[in-house]
């Protein structure tokens, strides 16, 4: 990977892993740095900028961030959200490399939606395993939690991008054993729907 393709490659990935976790933050987030001058988004996404895209971002933001803390409406929020931040981290992916080829792009796509999906997965799995639990001080906890991830990583993505990508390699190293183990344990466990 060439010097000038880890930045944008630890971008791309960052962005579809935080649509995983929070993904009209990252929409919000990406129109602001951009606004500020912070971080140039390619064309293709420089509507996210617009005061109106803005706002609705920053909005479902803000009832994400709350509705977030409530165990039975996070439930479903996730299962919703299951069909929204897998395809919009994909496509948010895939835009960053929208001047690179279509090679490149559906690489960018495919790259994309599986981490968004490994972080989705990874997410609403511990969350509803969380959600269990009968005391709502874990769940509050657990929502911070991934608010600070998300925000930390999109630092390290834009300030360390090569060490952003190194730590999103072992992230999805950790989700893909932890699915596997959960593949077997379901395997294992004994039907009951049966005579």
């Amino acid at each position: 990977m060439s010097a000038e393709l880890i930045p944008q490659a630890a971008i791309a990935a960052a962005v579809a892993w935080g649509a995983g976790l929070r993904l009209y933050l990252v929409l919000f987030a990406l129109g602001l740095l951009h606004r500020l001058g912070i971080l140039q988004l390619p064309a293709t996404l420089d509507i996210l900028q617009h005061p109106l895209v803005m706002g609705c971002a920053g909005l479902f933001a803000l009832a994400e961030f709350f509705g977030d803390k409530l165990p039975w409406l996070d439930t479903v929020s996730d299962t919703v959200h299951t069909l929204i931040r897998i395809p919009a981290g994909a496509a948010l992916a895939a835009a960053f490399f929208a001047d690179s080829g279509a090679a490149a792009q559906a690489i960018a796509l495919l790259l994309g939606g599986s981490i968004a999906a490994g972080t989705h997965v990874a997410k609403s799995g511990s969350r509803a395993i969380i959600n269990g639990s009968p005391e709502p001080v874990s769940n509050v906890t657990a929502s911070l939690g991934e608010e600070a991830l998300l925000v930390s990583g999109g630092w390290v993505a834009l300030f360390h991008p090569l060490a952003f990508l190194v730590l999103l390699a072992l992230f999805m190293l950790v989700v893909a054993y932890f699915l596997r183990r959960l593949w077997r344990a379901l395997r294992r466990r004994p039907s009951t729907g049966r005579a």
